[in-house]
């Protein structure tokens, strides 16, 4: 069945940008929504609520919620999922090549944070967004860098995949730990019980999915509940799922892997972008973009991660801490670190959870991010255009 589904669109998927300009399309299709007659009924729709159980043991949510609490889990569960693979055999599990993306990482988080800090310092709750510019879209960044083909070196490709995957294990660790709601210690426990019983699905070789997937529905609805954000239990239930060394041309962490990622990619991503993209755009004007959180999200986006990603890895090559790609040179290097400022998906993320309470920060929020990632893609691209040789 699922071949079947997929058949018409296995070409398309085989396109390298495709997953970028999906989102991208979605992206588009959300501003057109939230800013013509259809409006009403685009902000209605995501407000809809859905009960899914019964009213004693149930969810009732809006179906922006569910989007962003629900399908987003899965997503994060492919990330976890790509995150374990590369660590175990993959690019991160050699120790050189690996401290080059996470250098860059720590540097591509750090610097947007301060940028945005010092710029939000004298507003106050404005502060919790600090995190908004430290995220890296894994998709349209890589969609953007395939534009350009063989004109850029493989080795700059892989840097640029795995610092996003780390900078998005960097933005799993400040959703845990930054923003929780009060904790429920009941559902806390129930957690803990049903992540041990996976574990020790895991210790056993279990090599079925079902086992997993049943306690993992268990154990979504056990943090939703404990004020830890639902998403997380993605990452618990993939870090999980078997995968060891001589397992590398299978496992159920692979088969997983690639069974999801097309549907992650092509739809739950997409999803995302199309309910939280949205953003009135009238009576914005550049004014708009220099208030505090706009302005911050910004600059640290464009600004930050560029210099961050660049200025530690640099200092760590230099101290020979790590290695630099092979066939780049600093130019094109930089050329990329441009591309880390594409925050989009997981920058819109952040901000919903940062500004729970403050709705009215939102539209700052999305005008922010989507001001800086489309800068960091066309300056991002365009200077590698032209510091890079057709081949």
């Amino acid at each position: 069945m699922i071949n079947f589904i997929s058949a018409p669109f296995k070409w398309f998927f085989k396109l390298e940008a495709a997953g970028g300009l999906v989102l991208l399309i979605a992206a588009l299709i959300a501003l057109i929504l939230s800013n013509t007659n259809l409006s009403d009924y685009y902000f209605g729709i995501l407000n809809t609520h859905i009960l899914i159980g019964t009213q004693n043991f149930g969810l009732d949510l809006s179906i922006l919620h569910w989007i962003n609490d629900a399908l987003m889990a899965v997503f994060f569960f492919i990330v976890t999922l790509e995150i374990k693979r590369e660590f175990i055999h993959g690019e991160l599990s050699k120790r050189k090549k690996a401290l080059l993306p996470i250098i860059g990482a720590i540097g591509g988080m750090a610097l947007p944070a301060l940028i945005y800090v010092i710029i939000n310092f004298e507003t106050g709750y404005t502060l919790r967004g600090w995190a908004i510019p430290s995220a890296t879209d894994i998709a349209f960044s890589i969609g953007v860098l395939s534009l350009l083909g063989s004109r850029v070196p493989i080795s700059l490709k892989v840097f640029l995949v795995a610092l996003a995957i780390i900078d998005d294990l960097g933005a799993i660790i400040i959703i845990a730990f930054f923003y929780s709601t009060e904790l429920q210690y009941n559902y806390l426990l129930l957690m803990l019980i049903t992540f041990i019983a996976l574990l020790l699905l895991n210790k056993f070789g279990v090599k079925k999915f079902a086992p997993f997937f049943f306690i993992g529905l268990l154990l979504w609805y056990f943090t939703h509940g404990s004020g830890i954000h639902s998403t997380i239990s993605g990452v618990l239930l993939a870090a999980t799922i078997p995968h060891r060394k001589h397992e590398k041309d299978y496992s159920l962490l692979l088969k997983l892997e690639r069974m999801l990622s097309p549907y992650v990619a092509f739809g739950i991503m997409p999803l995302f972008a199309l309910a939280n993209a949205g953003v009135a755009l009238k009576g914005v004007s550049f004014n708009s973009l220099l208030s505090p959180v706009p302005l911050g999200i910004l600059c640290g986006l464009f600004f930050g991660k560029q210099i961050g990603v660049f200025l530690f890895a640099f200092i760590s090559v230099k101290l020979e801490l790590a290695e630099m790609p092979s066939n780049s040179n600093w130019t094109k290097f930089y050329g990329v670190g441009i591309l880390t400022g594409i925050g989009f998906t997981m920058s819109l993320f952040v901000g919903n959870l940062a500004f729970v309470d403050y709705s009215n920060q939102m539209e700052g929020v999305k005008i922010g991010v989507l001001a800086g990632s489309f800068l960091s893609a066309i300056v991002g691209y365009f200077m590698l255009l032209v510091v890079t040789k057709k081949k």
